[in-house]
């Protein structure tokens, strides 16, 4: 039988003493950062100016009001309701006209043409497309003619808070369905 070999105490103090003499590994050196150079400046483009969004609506009733009041005037010869933002030529946007001697009603939108036209009236319960000519008189307009007969006159008239009128060329016309239209059509069938 073998003796086991004894290691003496000192051997072990001499092994613990060698391993703690291993020096650590090194902490990594940091990298220094980049100096910034200094660049000449380069002028920058300039931005386009903000585009406008014409909003599209899946339905035309669901597009705002177009701005503006309805006024009722009755002449010898004519009565008018008359849409705009005020009392001049410039800014009136529709005009209903009952014209008393021909007993006809005519739908005048602002603008200008030079040819016949298309005229899409919309309401509530009727889409109409109707054929109007150009007008200067006190200001360019754009004219469809009606019977004072005609139910699309109802139709404007009774309309659930508005009617659109819409002619290629123009910005679509979103109209309050307002009392002094049914005046102008009920002065046209006495």
């Amino acid at each position: 039988m073998k003796t086991p070999m004894k290691t003496s105490p000192l051997a072990v103090l001499g092994v613990l003493a060698l391993a703690a003499c291993v020096p650590p590994s090194p902490e990594p050196t940091p990298v220094p950062s980049p100096t910034p150079t200094p660049v000449a400046s380069q002028p920058q483009p300039q931005a386009a100016p903000p585009q406008m969004v014409t909003p599209s609506f899946d339905d035309w009733m669901d597009a705002p009001q177009s701005p503006g009041d309805w006024t009722y005037t009755a002449e010898p010869a004519e009565t008018l309701a008359v849409f705009g933002t005020g009392r001049t030529p410039d800014t009136v946007q529709l005009i209903i006209r009952c014209d008393l001697q021909t007993r006809r009603v005519s739908i005048a939108r602002s603008g200008s043409t030079q040819r016949q036209v298309e005229m899409l009236v919309r309401t509530e319960t009727q889409d109409r497309r109707l054929t109007a000519g150009g007008m200067t008189d006190p200001a360019p307009l754009i004219v469809a003619e009606l019977a004072a007969s005609d139910t699309l006159l109802d139709a404007i008239a009774f309309s659930k808070g508005r009617f659109a009128v819409d002619v290629a060329g123009t910005a679509p016309l979103y109209a309050p369905a307002w009392p002094e239209i049914t005046r102008v059509v009920e002065d046209c069938r006495r």
